[in-house]
């Protein structure tokens, strides 16, 4: 099957489109489909390709055709109306007096509907409100309750990190994120430092998640008693991306050592040097106190 991908937001999902009929189609362009709320203009992001059906499922719809230059000046025209329409909005939600906090508005390219999208801590009757919004805007109305994360998406800003939020540049599919996940990677629980600006924790605390996983795995257990070339020490710490340990020897000393240089419950070969004193230097040690790694 022949299928081109199409978004219709930035950073949105991607959406699947039968293309058989436009096997030329490029990415930028726009193209005129049929969604489960009608017709829409979206973007082609992923050109044209042949794909299993198993891969993507049945029933995709098809391109129904290219956006003409008539669409497109429609499209920007109703673009530049979507601020003056959610100014009008929030003026609504303040004469029904209802506790909710307006977030976007979003017309169809051609106008044929108008929907606003805004947060609130529980549901809300807005039926009187789309009544009204009917009457003001001539037009077909939704309002869309959304969730935090959606809501920093549609703002957008900074992360912690000095980044665009992912939410808002990159990222389609808000995924699965626990305090487990923060503990896996020994960060601090912390609300305020693993909280993004939505104030639910970080989608980032998922990216690397797997490999911590696997990576503490092939690690000594934490307590165990490992031989290192500096001598008998117990496990305290990990350092996942430096695949190394931190241990505390019988002195009270704490070093990191590489993962491959710790050896779990066996003794370390004494070297053959004469003086040696096993720290692997080859007798030229002259200190009594556990090398560092």
């Amino acid at each position: 099957m022949l299928v081109a991908g199409v978004r219709f937001r930035p950073a949105g999902r991607i959406y699947f489109y039968d293309a058989t009929r436009f096997p030329n189609l490029k990415t930028g362009q726009y193209v005129i489909v049929e969604t489960p709320r009608g017709k829409e203009a979206g973007r082609i992001v992923i050109a044209p390709r042949q794909v299993e059906v198993n891969e993507i499922g049945e029933g995709q719809k098809p391109i129904e055709r290219l956006a003409e230059e008539d669409d497109l000046r429609r499209l920007l025209q109703w673009k530049a109306k979507e601020r003056e329409a959610l100014q009008r909005c929030h003026q609504k939600i303040q004469q029904h007096t209802l506790p909710m906090k307006l977030v976007e508005a979003e017309y169809a390219y051609d106008g044929s509907r108008l929907t606003f999208y805004f947060a609130a801590e529980e549901r809300v009757d807005f039926r009187a409100l789309v009544r009204d919004l009917a009457t003001a805007f001539h037009t077909r109305i939704e309002l869309r309750q959304i969730g935090a994360r959606d809501h920093a998406k549609h703002l957008g800003g900074l992360g912690p990190c000095g980044k665009t939020l992912c939410c808002s540049s990159w990222l389609t599919d808000f995924g699965a994120v626990s305090i487990k996940m923060a503990k896996e990677q020994s960060l601090p629980l912390n609300p305020n430092k693993i909280s993004g600006v939505c104030g639910r924790l970080m989608c980032c605390l998922a990216y690397e998640n797997d490999q911590y996983t696997e990576a503490k795995a092939a690690m000594p257990a934490m307590g165990a008693e490992v031989q290192t070339p500096s001598g008998l020490g117990k496990v305290i710490g990990y350092n996942v991306p430096r695949t190394s340990i931190e241990v505390l020897l019988e002195s009270g000393a704490t070093i990191s050592v590489p993962v491959e240089q710790a050896t779990r419950g066996a003794a370390m070969p004494v070297s053959s040097h004469s003086g040696g004193c096993g720290c692997g230097t080859g007798g030229g040690c002259s200190t009594k106190r556990p090398h560092q790694v």
